[in-house]
This record gives C-alpha cells, sequence and structure tokens, in this order.
C-alpha cells in the first residue's frame, strides 16, 4: 500500500473523524514537501523538530496549529510506520494561550436571533437553547429528538461520548418543518432507490436496513444527493455547514453588536446563562459534554457580575 493509503486505514481502524484524516493527511503532504519530498522513515526527530520550527517562527501559526501538526506526524511514526523517533529534546509540546470565551447577553442574543430566518434561525435556536455544537446540530437525526420529553439526544458527540440535553421549546416548530421537508425527500429516494445513509463506527453493517428506515434520515438534509466520500454510495446528506457559518456571524452585524461572534459563541452563551440563573456547574457540564469539570468552570469567570464579582469601589461613593 502506498504511505497515504496505509495512514487513512489507519485512522479509519481507530474510527478518526473525516475532519481529522483530512488534517491529518494535509500535514504529512506539507511535513514531506517541506523536507524535500524525502520518505518519512528516512527522517527522525531532528526534522520534525525542523518542521515545526519552521512553522512557529516562519509561518506563525498558532499553539494549536503547531500541536495538531505534531499530532499528525506522530501518529505516522507510532501506527503506521513503527518507528520509535525518540524524543523531542530541542522541542516542547506548544501551550496553547488561556481565552475567556465571548459571551452574549440575552439581549444581543434575542437581537441576533432576530436576524436569522428559516433553517438557519432553528439550528442557531439549538446552538443557544441547548448547547449543541455545530456539526452536533446538523448531524442530529429523526430519531434522536423526542418532543413529548423535551430531550434532544446527541449521539456520537466530540470524543465519541452520547449524551441528553435539553429540547428548547422556541425551535419546536421549525424542527417539525425541517422533519416534514426531510420526510418528502426520504420518500421521493426510496422511490428512486436511494436507500445508504451514513453510519458512525460501522453501524452500517449492524443495521444493514438503516437507510430504509426514517428514523436514520438527517433532519437538517441537504436538498442534494452526493457520493459519501469513503464508501462512495450515493445518499442524501445533511446540510452544509457553511450556511450556519456565515448566517450566525451576518445576522450579529445585522444586529448591530460588536463581538466576534461565531457559532460556538451562542454554545458559550448558553453555558454562562445557565450558570446566571442558578444551575450547578455538574449539571452544566453533563448538558454540554465535557469529560472534565475543569473545561466548564471557563464560564464562571465571564459570568454577568462584574470583574470576578466585584462591585467598583467608585460605585459606592455618595452622590
Amino acid at each position: 500500500m502506498k504511505l497515504f493509503d496505509q495512514y487513512r486505514a489507519a485512522l479509519r481502524i481507530r474510527h478518526y473523524a473525516l475532519a481529522t484524516e483530512r488534517s491529518y493527511c494535509s500535514w504529512l503532504r506539507k511535513y514531506i514537501l517541506f523536507h524535500n519530498k524525502r520518505h518519512p522513515k528516512d527522517m527522525g526527530a531532528q526534522e520534525v523538530v525542523q518542521f515545526l520550527t519552521h512553522l512557529a517562527v516562519n509561518r506563525d501559526v498558532s499553539a494549536s496549529t503547531q500541536n495538531q501538526a505534531l499530532c499528525a506526524i506522530v501518529f505516522l511514526y507510532k501506527h503506521v510506520l513503527e518507528i520509535d523517533i525518540g524524543e523531542f529534546n530541542t522541542f516542547s509540546l506548544a501551550k496553547r494561550p488561556k481565552r475567556l470565551p465571548t459571551v452574549l447577553s440575552r439581549a444581543e442574543v434575542q437581537s441576533l436571533l432576530s436576524n436569522i430566518t428559516g433553517t438557519q434561525k432553528t439550528i442557531a435556536l439549538l446552538l443557544y437553547g441547548a448547547g449543541l455544537r455545530q456539526m452536533e446540530a446538523l448531524q442530529l437525526r429523526v430519531g434522536d429528538i423526542s418532543f413529548d420529553r423535551n430531550e434532544l439526544l446527541i449521539r456520537h458527540g466530540k470524543g465519541g461520548k452520547d449524551r441528553v440535553t435539553v429540547l428548547p421549546q422556541g425551535a419546536k416548530e421549525g424542527l417539525q418543518r425541517a422533519i416534514d421537508q426531510s420526510r418528502l425527500w426520504f420518500e421521493e429516494d426510496m422511490a428512486s432507490g436511494v436507500n445508504f445513509i451514513w453510519l458512525p463506527n460501522a453501524l452500517n453493517r449492524k443495521f444493514p436496513n438503516a437507510g430504509q428506515q426514517f428514523r436514520w434520515r438527517y433532519i437538517f438534509s441537504s436538498g442534494n444527493l452526493s457520493r459519501d466520500p469513503r464508501s462512495l454510495n450515493l445518499s442524501r446528506h445533511h446540510i452544509d455547514k457553511k450556511g450556519i457559518q456565515r448566517a450566525v456571524p451576518q445576522a450579529a452585524t445585522n444586529a448591530g453588536i460588536d463581538k466576534y461572534v461565531t457559532c460556538h459563541t451562542l454554545r458559550h452563551s448558553f453555558a454562562t446563562h445557565l450558570l446566571e440563573s442558578g444551575y450547578d456547574i455538574r449539571t452544566v457540564q453533563e448538558l454540554l459534554g465535557h469529560t472534565n469539570v475543569q473545561t466548564t468552570m471557563i464560564y464562571t469567570h465571564v459570568l454577568n457580575k462584574g470583574g470576578r464579582g466585584v462591585i467598583s469601589p467608585a460605585d459606592q461613593l455618595s452622590a
């Protein structure tokens, strides 16, 4: 097998996401090209350090980007070439600087949502009202929602974990419209013989007829058929993430919000507003799907109580 075929196979055996696979392959290609197309088996720790130094000094990449490049290269040597390249004595893993998340006020969220319409508004409501990550919202399937219990089941979230979170009342109408549209496309696909649906972790073998069952269909189904990038089967995937990625910042701009706003800002706001409302941090941790409560603790630093909850002495002066 060619090196890149072996590399992809090793990633898929370990259930790495498609986006991670593409990113790792890109870094491997850059690593090889940087060293004038030398084969990685003929290189070692010295060449790795040279490449990472180039990224930091000449490309001025962030710590997280540098770390991702290192992980991609180490994966190659450890799991594909099975070569011990030793310790990086002259290089240490870059430390990501601590950043506080951008959080919107309730009024800002309301103003932002009023500037989005249609399917994108429903997705934005899930990002803020349920604390979903962008891809978790797009990958919701019909069987993952319970209108009666007001619950959303998030399957195969970050780290491959499942969790249950709250279903916001304001998103129900939009979700039902999306499900109705998805059903129309499902019936159209069944009539034309398109019955493949992608499932994670080889669940297609466990549920070979999943594509013929509506509960496995994406709620936010795409209007176009496409080829699955791995199996090459014709299927109906979820809508493109670029739509919501453009809609949220544009809505913030239209609402006059002078902050750097992304889809993840709505998730940050969800967590912060829950803590402001008095919910305990363990509950918020479970709803967000954080493995470590320390990750959730960052939202305690941006609660709407002034700097660390301190009242300024200037506000205590008599008029």
